[in-house]
């Protein structure tokens, strides 16, 4: 997701806000709506297969490597 799609998101917003959305424009905001949304959903995922937590014992533990044994995925 590129600054160009976010800036056409919030141009699309304030037309829909004012009330002069067309129909083909509400389609374009929801299509770029769900693909800002799964960009977001992505990078989340992406950084929380990275944290490890410390327990207090000091032992380190993956977080992933938990998810996968606890849910098997």
């Amino acid at each position: 997701m590129d600054m160009q799609q976010i800036e056409r998101i919030n141009e699309l917003y304030r037309k829909q806000k004012a009330g002069t959305l067309t129909e083909e424009e509400r389609l374009e905001q929801h299509q770029l709506r769900s693909a800002y949304l799964q960009a977001i959903r992505a990078n989340l995922r992406g950084t929380l297969e990275t944290v490890k937590i410390q327990n207090p014992d000091g032992t380190i533990v993956d977080v992933k490597k938990r998810h996968e044994e606890k849910y098997g995925f």
